[in-house]
């Protein structure tokens, strides 16, 4: 846009009295983020403001009407079949520009909307000819496939568009009838360098006396010779025509279709208010803030004056954004139990909020996924393999559900089996529906307990007390002189005010203070243990911390905060770590999950993919009485990774010293000592460059032995928001994957005395991808993939077994550590079995042939249509389908009611 074209600037300057409606709107309500209304000749007002930068070619690319907030309040869904002559006088720029144009068309549709795209000279050809004689959903998925086909199009022959027209009328005429498609407007995008005739008898016999389908010619070529007969194809269907010259003239050209489009909208009056699915907030990617989805609410702005009203002047649109933080604040988490959560989808599936969506390339990376905004509730949810969840949910029913799931935690690297209660009901006034999962065990009974105010207050106020950043206490986000309280501070000023001007969650806040009164003698025990230094000399614990239920933390440091080795822990950088808005701590979550009583160690994961040198040790804390209690609580400490193993190694080298009879230790030549976690990883070796290294890549015979016989199982899982490297260039495309003998059974004896030494009890996501290797010619591209992981059998305490490496025989134990996740494993050395293969936790990229290819493209899962159509209305003036007319005078009187009306909806 011409940023001093008279419509430009006389529009920026009399709808500049919405500033004062934006800021009065954000005194009423703080929580609004952004406000805007977004003009249908260009230009966009925004609240507040931000700087808008340029990109690498010193253009501003933001165009606020191919938007899917603006293209969704401006028109109703509509099924497209896009015609392009590819006749040999399309050659060179002229096919050029018809490309660039059919790829703004696509950018103007939405996930309502259904199309198909057919290039034509003496015969028809389908851009995809898998999808010969139907539609497809324009979500980005197939938009971004079709786009990738446009540059197979080459210009020879003749142009026969009389066949074309024949078969766009045909296709729409059958999806009409079959209800396959939007069942609502219909368009034929013609794109041409010409027509030597009009037509008239295949829209005679196909589209009138009705005219249901518009018709949009767009003239390539500074040439006028056709343009009468096209300009007539417009008028006489309720279309429009234009002409374009070149490139730069394709957006604003592409654009005018969505005014007439909306015209039947607009002359019906209807202020349809619509929700857009998720999307990532590029602004503050741009703050180097984390994701932040959102979604939008918006309605259609458009002149009232009746002597213009069968014009249908879209004037533009109104909205304004909801984090789906906001959503996630309402949602009762210390309910939901460890493993539970809340997910809610849109009217076609797609996820709103969920815990396992994932919109960026790589955690701390700013760059989006091209199709996160569309990740299906099946793609998250993928044990339910008859959708029978997902088609309850998109027809917004009430209702149960149970299945088995597996959910990953540790960014990928582990696995928690377990029976998944789902109960969901629509949202009304939205095109949402809102689900709750419940892990059976967890979340059907919560502990309650009763304290006095005073003492919970005291309590809650320690220094080493925290609460849950994201969990929603109290509300103080309504008011701006509240805005600056703490959640402690809330929590005070609402349980000693008489008349507290906010609102709280006062059954949460009463087991908050149960939690801090309970755990508070805790706080002097750790003090104690730091005091006494014979309990912990060589600093090797650097921090004790226990989490409750109800999001209350506690933590204390034995090294100060700059000696700490893993510094990210406990902290907001640390996601899995800590009480989020969707999830327990990592660290509980595992406690959990095992039996009571029992402690689990691991090593941190890292997103960077390096160690972080140290090792987490927790249980859970459960009532022991007979009542159903719920685990209450979980505790832990963080120590030195070096001195875990020091501490190892010294309990296994203390046999001679205990009774002299020992003949073989871990610092023998024909042993290998490992010990290794419940999932397989190794927290000990003799080669610390294995350490976290899956058990199976370094000890693959071991390993395949031990699933042979039971000791661990395999579980294969899928990731349907996978990134492949694909390697440009190449004619395949390939692409690779981003991301027994007894003497020695004393050892086993020994680690646990090497436990009971340390007296653990007087204590209380690597990335999911592999780092691509640099290259200049691959680029990352999303894909489907299969990958396992592994979980020991916990039944099976220890298992000796034999491996043949070419007739030598190699022999192992293993046996399960008492009270831990841990096992240690002792592995004969004297064989050589390097020519076995490893095994390894490496995705594996799920190929699709070209027949499966075609059917996923076909079929269409159950959606619900948007309850709104505007097809066409009888009073709707058609002779406006090609002239250049513009109309520009003070209407803020229109804005401000339909703003207004937004924002109290």
């Amino acid at each position: 846009m011409y940023n001093k074209d008279p419509d430009i600037v006389n529009g920026v300057y009399w709808s500049e009295a919405l500033n004062k409606v934006f800021v009065d709107n954000f005194r009423r309500d703080p929580t609004l983020i952004w406000q805007y209304f977004g003009s249908a000749k260009g230009f966009f007002r925004q609240y507040p403001g931000v700087k808008w930068y340029p990109d690498e070619h010193g253009v501003i690319a933001f165009d606020c009407r191919n938007r899917k907030w603006y293209i969704q309040a401006a028109t109703s869904p509509k099924d497209v079949v896009i015609l392009v002559d590819v006749s040999g006088s399309m050659k060179g720029l002229r096919l050029t520009i018809a490309r660039q144009t059919v790829a703004s068309i696509l950018d103007t549709l939405g996930d309502d909307d259904f199309f198909n795209i057919i290039a034509y000279n003496q015969e028809i050809h389908y851009v995809e000819p898998c999808l010969n004689g139907t539609l497809v959903q324009a979500d980005s998925t197939n938009k971004d496939h079709f786009k990738e086909h446009l540059d197979k199009l080459f210009a020879k022959g003749i142009g026969l568009l009389g066949n074309a027209l024949s078969e766009a009328f045909t296709i729409l005429n059958e999806i009409n009838q079959t209800g396959r498609g939007s069942s609502c407007s219909q368009a034929i995008m013609l794109i041409t360098d010409g027509a030597t005739e009009m037509y008239d008898d295949v829209f005679a016999k196909y589209n009138w006396p009705e005219r249901k389908v518009r018709i949009f010619p767009y003239l390539i070529g500074r040439e006028s010779a056709f343009a009468d007969n096209l300009k007539w194809m417009a008028c006489a269907n309720k279309g429009y025509f234009s002409q374009i010259s070149t490139l730069a003239d394709v957006q604003e050209n592409v654009m005018r279709y969505l005014h007439v489009m909306s015209r039947p909208k607009v002359i019906d009056h209807e202020h349809d208010t619509v929700w857009t699915e998720a999307y990532v907030d590029s602004a503050q990617l741009g703050e180097n803030k984390g994701p932040n989805p959102m979604t939008t609410v918006a309605m259609p702005v458009f002149s009232t004056k009746n002597e213009t009203k069968n014009q249908g002047i879209l004037l533009g649109v109104a909205g304004t954004d909801i984090p789906i933080q906001e959503l996630m604040k309402v949602i009762p988490k210390h309910k939901l139990g460890i493993h539970g959560y809340a997910f809610a989808i849109t009217s076609n599936g797609y996820l709103l909020l969920h815990p396992d969506l994932r919109p960026l390339y790589q955690e701390g990376q700013k760059r989006k996924k091209p199709s996160y905004s569309s990740v299906d509730l099946s793609e998250v949810e993928w044990e339910d393999t008859e959708d029978v969840l997902r088609t309850a949910m998109v027809n917004r029913k009430t209702g149960t559900f149970s299945m088995e799931v597996k959910r990953t935690v540790d960014k990928g690297k582990r696995v928690l089996t377990m029976h998944n209660d789902y109960y969901y009901t629509d949202i009304k006034g939205t095109p949402f529906s809102v689900g709750v999962a419940l892990s059976r065990g967890h979340g059907k009974y919560f502990f309650k307990g009763n304290v006095s105010l005073e003492a919970g207050l005291h309590d809650l106020e320690q220094p080493d007390v925290a609460l849950a950043d994201e969990w929603t206490y109290c509300t103080t986000e309504e008011h701006h002189e509240h805005r600056h309280l703490t959640q402690v501070q809330a929590i005070k000023i609402y349980m000693t005010s008489r008349k507290p001007h906010f609102k709280c969650d006062r059954e949460l806040i009463q087991q908050v203070l149960f939690d801090a009164v309970v755990t508070a003698p805790v706080e002097a025990y750790w003090t104690g243990l730091a005091l006494n230094k014979s309990e912990n000399s060589d600093k090797g614990v650097e921090i004790a911390f226990l989490g409750t239920r109800t999001g209350l933390s506690r933590t204390n440091l034995f090294v100060v905060p700059e000696q700490l080795t893993n510094r990210d822990f406990l902290t907001a950088e640390d996601k899995e770590g800590v009480f989020n808005a969707d999830h327990f701590p990592l660290w509980y979550k595992r406690a959990a999950e095992q039996v009571p009583g029992t402690f689990v160690y691991s090593i941190p994961f890292s997103s960077g993919g390096e160690n972080k040198s140290v090792v987490l040790a927790s249980t859970a804390i459960q009532l022991l009485d007979d009542r159903k209690s719920p685990i209450v609580a979980a505790v832990g400490i963080q120590m030195k990774l070096e001195f875990f193993q020091r501490k190892f190694w010294t309990a296994s080298r203390q046999c001679n010293a205990l009774d002299g009879k020992c003949t073989i230790s871990c610092d023998n030549e024909d042993i290998k000592c490992y010990l290794i976690d419940n999932n397989g990883f190794i927290l000990v070796s003799e080669d610390t460059s294995q350490t976290n290294l899956f058990f199976g890549k370094v000890e693959g015979a071991v390993m395949n032995k031990l699933l042979l016989m039971g000791s661990f199982k395999k579980i294969n899982l899928y990731d349907y928001q996978a990134l492949c490297k694909e390697y440009a260039g190449s004619s395949d495309s390939a692409r690779t994957l981003l991301d027994p003998f007894t003497t020695v059974k004393w050892l086993l004896t020994e680690l646990v005395i090497f436990l009971l030494e340390f007296n653990l009890y007087s204590w209380w996501n690597c990335d999911s991808t592999v780092k691509a290797q640099r290259s200049q010619r691959t680029m990352m591209v999303p894909c489907d993939t299969e990958y396992p992981a592994f979980v020991s059998e916990r039944t099976i305490k220890e298992t000796t077994g034999n491996i043949d490496c070419n007739g030598c025989i190699r022999t192992f134990v293993i046996q399960q550590i008492p009270s831990s996740n841990l096992f240690m494993v002792v592995v004969e050395n004297k064989c050589d079995c390097g020519s076995a293969l490893p095994v390894t936790m490496e995705p594996i990229e799920i190929i699709y042939n070209e027949s499966l290819k075609c059917d996923r493209l076909k079929f269409q899962k159950d959606r619900r249509r948007p309850q709104s159509c505007h097809p066409f209305h009888p009073e709707e003036n058609a002779v406006e389908c090609g002239s250049a007319n513009a109309l520009s005078f003070p209407l803020v009187a229109i804005l401000i009611p339909a703003l207004s009306l937004v924002i109290s909806r």
